[in-house]
């Protein structure tokens, strides 16, 4: 606890201060949610990941007056990058909403809660399981949810499929259908630069149980990244096919894959 007072202290500034008591949410007497959120760790995490966001990735942020400033939504965006940068570089950007910061919640794969010392830092900055019944009691509770559809499918791809959407399951349109949320469609460039992968190994990942196992770069590489929020995309709860359900997915995919388009059409080098 005294090593995390002092972090506290020396990495998080009275702006990020401030931008965290501007954040709605509901903690315990003993500093966490329900989920295990710990606000002094999102802080330090925050503290960090915001010099990143600034210095290392300099990312470039369209459409935040587009994220809700209260209430419910699903974040839905590509994924990619082996790590998830792009959910991080998300979550520093609606943090720092100058029009109503907010600390997103991620949905992680439940593997990564396995890893030594991973799990436990994960939950404390706010990750959880992604189950549907998770997403739902948070969405009730008025959060903000990153869901990436494509799932390993999207983040463990190798790079000569770079900006190729993946398969988008079905269940984030479920969620959003059933609990009357908006979807806020997100499109990010420059995740896949980050640490492009040549092969999968798919063996061993089996082996690890892992969803994926590339050969990739050990660290991220400083690409630049463009993240590209849309206007938020409702749609009725009543159907009486999963065809519609589809439907409604695939509208999502075109709008995320508009949007990435944009960012590439910004984007002038990759690194410099």
């Amino acid at each position: 606890m005294k090593v995390k007072t002092m972090l506290k202290k020396l990495l998080v500034s009275e702006e990020l201060e401030r931008y965290a008591e501007r954040v709605p949410h509901s903690l315990g007497s003993m500093g966490y949610d329900p989920w295990g959120l710990n606000m002094d760790t999102a802080k330090i995490g925050l503290a960090v990941l915001h010099w990143a966001f600034h210095h290392y990735f300099r990312v470039q942020v369209t459409g935040l007056e587009n994220v809700p400033t209260a209430g419910g939504a699903l974040i839905i965006s590509n994924h990619s990058g082996q790590l998830p940068t792009d959910g991080m570089m998300i979550g520093v950007a609606m943090a720092t909403n100058p029009d109503g910061p907010r600390f997103p919640r991620a949905m992680v794969e439940r593997f990564a809660f396995n890893l030594p010392y991973v799990g436990n830092l994960f939950t404390q900055l706010g990750s959880v399981v992604g189950d549907p019944e998770n997403c739902i009691k948070m969405l009730k509770k008025g959060e903000t949810v990153i869901v990436f559809p494509e799932g390993a499918r999207g983040g463990g791809k190798i790079y000569k499929y770079r900006y190729q959407l993946q398969r988008f399951g079905t269940g984030f349109m479920h969620i959003a259908m059933a609990s009357g949320v908006p979807i806020v469609p997100v499109g990010v460039v420059g995740g896949e630069e980050t640490m492009p992968a040549l092969i999968n190994i798919k063996p061993l990942a089996r082996l690890l149980r892992w969803p994926s196992f590339p050969l990739a770069f050990p660290f991220p590489l400083p690409a630049r990244m463009y993240i590209n929020i849309g206007k938020p995309l409702s749609f009725p709860p009543n159907f009486t096919h999963e065809s519609e359900v589809e439907a409604n997915v695939e509208e999502v995919k075109k709008a995320i894959r508009a949007l990435m388009d944009k960012g590439l059409s910004e984007r002038k080098s990759i690194y410099l």
